[in-house]
């Protein structure tokens, strides 16, 4: 994955943060990028009555923590320099202020997986998909050294045009780029639906035929659509690199919603990568209700990327 220039990994209690750190690791290397390490400690009631008072013990627990991530980071300094935070607030508002401080162009994390819920991604994960303003990589409790399957979720405008727009270009470069890194086997998969089908039904003389020829020349529009996906992931590749990879693409009929969690199960992807597609006029864009339904039922890994555009609601501070 290139292009990278700073990478922040955020470390989640009570997972294994091993695998996801290695991964961090490596991205910074192969990037040349700068690579910080952060965790967030919540604060102490300023009612609470110890010796020495609260702030001496916050300022304890912070050089405590401190010396714990470095002694984590210690096999990988030999590889690259790593910078360590030790903050304290609400974990992901922290998290984000860092992002915004350091400029970093990618936030690694390891998913919360609350055990009392049928979903990988905790409450403070899904404000970090929400409102950080750079790339979002959440790993599942599972999470390998390399990946075999990669699936990557594009959903263009064919009302504006049948080109992929800068979002999807985001998606494509990232997808590809793991694919060759990790020798996965790549998926593209766009969901399409006919919205005229009953109307067609209801209002046609000739429903059977006329409701055919609507849906196959819905399809035929999604279709060419995602031909010149593929023809611009070509260009941007190179044939060579291109037909290594060797992309599936998939196009089918039905709801974002459905079909995309549905065919990760199917290929039991390692990773999905994915736009949040966000509601506009709103101050602090915010993910879509569509995006945000694909991951609650997601059980794998999430890089999940920002239209351009995005501004956080959440101050440096």
């Amino acid at each position: 994955m290139k292009n990278l220039s700073s990478i922040l990994f955020a470390v989640t209690a009570g997972q294994d943060n091993r695998a996801p750190l290695e991964r961090a690791v490596s991205l910074a290397e192969n990037n040349q990028a700068r690579l910080t390490v952060v965790d967030v400690l919540p604060p102490l009631p300023a009612r609470l009555q110890v010796p020495g008072g609260v702030d001496d013990l916050q300022a304890a627990m912070v050089l405590e923590r401190l010396q714990m991530l470095q002694a984590h980071t210690a096999p990988h300094q030999q590889r690259l320099h790593i910078e360590h935070e030790v903050l304290v607030g609400t974990s992901f508002l922290e998290i984000i202020r860092a992002v915004l401080r350091g400029g970093h162009d990618l936030l690694l994390k390891p998913a919360e997986n609350p055990s009392v819920l049928q979903r990988l991604f905790g409450s403070d994960d899904m404000h970090l998909l929400r409102k950080c303003p750079c790339p979002v990589w959440l790993t599942g409790p599972e999470e390998k050294a390399d990946y075999g399957c990669i699936v990557a979720a594009v959903d263009f405008d064919l009302e504006k045009s049948d080109v992929p727009d800068a979002l999807h270009e985001q998606i494509l470069a990232l997808s590809a780029s793991l694919a060759l890194s990790d020798f996965a086997a790549l998926h593209l998969v766009h969901a399409w639906e006919a919205p005229g089908e009953l109307m067609v039904r209801t209002w046609s003389n000739n429903p059977g035929e006329d409701v055919a020829s609507y849906v196959q020349g819905e399809r035929a529009r999604h279709q060419k659509g995602l031909d010149a996906l593929r023809e611009r992931l070509r260009e941007r590749l190179g044939a060579e690199a291109f037909d290594f990879v060797s992309p599936q693409f998939h196009l089918r009929q039905g709801s974002a919603v459905t079909v995309i969690p549905e065919l990760a199960k199917q290929l039991e992807a390692d990773l999905v990568v994915m736009g949040t597609v966000a509601r506009t006029g709103i101050a602090g864009l915010l993910i879509g209700n569509t995006a945000e339904s694909i991951l609650e039922q997601l059980q794998c890994s999430v890089l999940a990327v920002k239209p351009a555009g995005f501004v956080t609601p959440v101050a440096a501070g």
